[in-house]
């Protein structure tokens, strides 16, 4: 059967931008790699039958050569140098040292993160600091840029990430170009609706630091957040 043939969300390329790369089987993530098969069969076909060579399982991969590869009917230069560009990067990203992550233990932790960064900016900008279960920073992921006194935050941006990347708990960060870090009506609202968003999601929102020049404030600290 031809890949054209199949229903749309069964095909390789639909089904990774759909349900994620992590769904496909290893035929397909091959046939990706591939790209086409031949006249007499189609590229999941194809990349069957180089499992098939195979018999040690895909980490077999991990040593091939070239030639191993070019002895299939159907895989010619292309076909397997694409097949061992993708073992080689796979091997790069491995091999690559662990990077250390930051712990947050304070507000000030996170507010002397920010502060030179955020205090001199004429526009509001809205970030999240991504934690994981330990406590440790996964990322920090900008939200939204604003006006000159404020932004607009909707819980789908906010947590966009969040969810993505399985975070534990958020830190949100955003700054008041007045210098003035304390927290507006609309900062209190909004922190609230973005708390009831993470807790539905299950994803806890440790704090909300406001940068000034200079100071800055921690709305779990003023008693704001739960």
């Amino acid at each position: 059967m031809r890949i054209k043939s199949l229903p749309e969300n069964e095909r390789p390329v639909e089904k990774a931008l759909h349900r994620g790369i992590s769904s496909l089987s290893n035929a397909e993530l091959i046939a990706l790699l591939i790209h086409t098969g031949t006249k007499e069969k189609s590229a999941i076909r194809l990349s069957e039958e180089i499992l098939g060579a195979f018999p040690e399982g895909i980490g077999a991969f991990g040593s091939c050569m070239a030639e191993d590869l070019l002895q299939i009917e159907g895989i010619g230069r292309v076909k397997a140098c694409s097949i061992l560009a993708s073992v080689e990067l796979g091997k790069r990203i491995a091999a690559l040292p662990q990077t250390e992550r930051i712990a947050v233990e304070t507000p000030e932790d996170i507010a002397a993160m920010f502060m030179e960064r955020l205090r001199y900016v004429k526009k509001e900008h809205f970030k999240c600091v991504l934690v994981n279960a330990k406590g440790e920073i996964i990322s920090i992921d900008d939200v939204s840029v604003g006006e000159l006194s404020s932004t607009v935050v909707h819980p789908r941006e906010a947590f966009h990430m969040a969810v993505r990347k399985s975070a534990a708990a958020v830190i949100f960060v955003h700054n008041h170009p007045s210098g003035d870090p304390a927290p507006s009506k609309e900062d209190i609202s909004t922190t609230e609706r973005l708390a009831a968003c993470g807790e539905l999601l299950g994803i806890r929102v440790l704090d909300h630091i406001i940068i000034g020049d200079g100071r800055f404030s921690s709305m779990r600290e003023m008693g704001l957040i739960d």
